[in-house]
């Protein structure tokens, strides 16, 4: 039988979801959406997104997260039915951002990039549970406030400069504070703060009942080589899996700093290969 590539409605969330979470860490951030956004948005939602899956009968074998910003995030494991929902999206949507198993990243970017990308980096993703842990703590990390914000967006956009080699500044830096400012009033950004200066911060991108993604881990150039990395990293992780059940981190594998820190830590390597796409 063929497979079968449909957008999915709230008839489909239930096995959406058991779906996913057959594989929770490689899918932590595509749980997250489904939890937060629901499977189809919200009728006050300025941007839409929609959920695609791939069936074979009525089995469902591979999904796939689109939003009209062009951010597309595929499921774990299912590189031919990802490489399917691709082909029955073109023309409906331009890839722009893309992280994930580096097979289905290369399928959407054969069938939904009109360009040659401008940057593909491969990743590694690493993953931790509370029993992995190291003591690597710090009482200086808290959760930002929105005073912290002048200090904050210097490291917020050294961030997105280190991993996508672009100045969101110049991009366009209202908007970019307003995300900024979203994911602190969202308690979604905590910082390191060491004799009145932040040094060192760190981003949750997505926090369901399966676990938590965590992302933007970046120290201030001229405070680095302290370990305040590790102290960040280490203190956020024990803090969040108080009460979840793992997290996950994608790492650059030419930071070879921040493998290292977040292996310290605790943070095991996923046998999966990762591929970060920016179009």
């Amino acid at each position: 039988m063929a497979v079968q590539v449909v957008k999915l409605g709230p008839l489909q969330a239930e096995a959406l979801q058991t779906f996913l979470a057959r594989e929770p860490v490689e899918n932590l951030y595509l749980l997250t959406l489904l939890e937060e956004l629901g499977i189809t948005p919200a009728p006050d939602r300025r941007r839409g997104f929609s959920f695609f899956g791939c069936f074979d009968g009525d089995s469902l074998r591979g999904a796939l997260y689109a939003a009209e910003t062009g951010v597309i995030t595929p499921s774990a494991g299912t590189p031919a039915e990802v490489a399917a929902i691709a082909q029955h999206l073109v023309g409906t949507v331009q890839l722009r951002y893309s992280i994930g198993e580096r097979s289905s990243v290369h399928s959407l970017v054969r069938h939904l990039c009109s360009n040659r990308p401008r940057l593909m980096r491969p990743h590694r993703l690493l993953s931790v549970s509370a029993d992995g842990l190291g003591p690597f703590v710090t009482p200086a990390l808290r959760l930002a406030t929105e005073g912290d914000l002048p200090a904050l967006l210097p490291l917020a956009a050294g961030a997105v400069r280190e991993a996508l080699e672009r100045d969101p500044m110049r991009e366009g830096a209202d908007p970019f504070a307003a995300r900024v400012l979203q994911r602190v009033r969202g308690q979604r950004t905590y910082v390191m703060e060491v004799d009145g200066k932040l040094v060192s911060k760190i981003d949750v991108k997505g926090r369901s009942q399966f676990g938590a993604e965590l992302d933007g881990l970046y120290t201030a150039p001229e405070e680095r080589l302290r370990g305040y990395a590790t102290l960040v990293l280490g203190q956020v992780s024990r803090h969040l899996l108080s009460s979840l059940p793992r997290l996950a981190l994608r790492v650059d594998e030419a930071s070879e700093g921040m493998l290292t820190a977040a292996r310290k830590v605790g943070y095991g390597d996923n046998q999966t290969e990762q591929l970060l796409v920016l179009g």
